[in-house]
């Protein structure tokens, strides 16, 4: 069974720094791509960030110049380090992944971690 786990929430004062991982296992033939997607009380679940194999990322405007996804030396695990974050920021985040198994590719999501900015 493929499970993504996410680590690295918490509470942040505004301007302050986290770093979101997320690190997936099971029986996973590979992992088309990457991504951070976050959902706030009362609104839709929104993309962050996205990184491809290859280095291709994509970012919401909200998050440029700000956030960074990468993927680790493993080619199981991402990271989004986020800098001067602002309360609006504050949302549960999501690692989701397309990963390709025996069954064809399927997009998997992780539980999520909290991350509050305020102070």
């Amino acid at each position: 069974q493929v499970r993504l786990m996410e680590s690295g929430g918490g509470l942040v004062q505004p301007g302050g720094s986290l770093r979101l991982s997320c690190v997936a296992s099971g029986p996973i033939s590979s992992i088309r791509s990457m991504g951070w997607y976050r959902q706030a009380p009362g609104v839709q679940r929104e993309l962050v960030a996205r990184i491809g194999s290859g280095v291709t990322t994509n970012y919401a405007d909200s998050v440029k110049d700000r956030f960074i996804i990468s993927r680790g030396n493993a080619a199981n695990t991402a990271y989004l380090q986020m800098n001067s974050l602002k309360p609006e920021d504050t949302a549960v985040y999501y690692c989701a992944a397309d990963i390709i198994t025996a069954r064809g590719l399927n997009t998997y999501w992780g539980q999520g971690a909290q991350v509050t900015v305020s102070s």
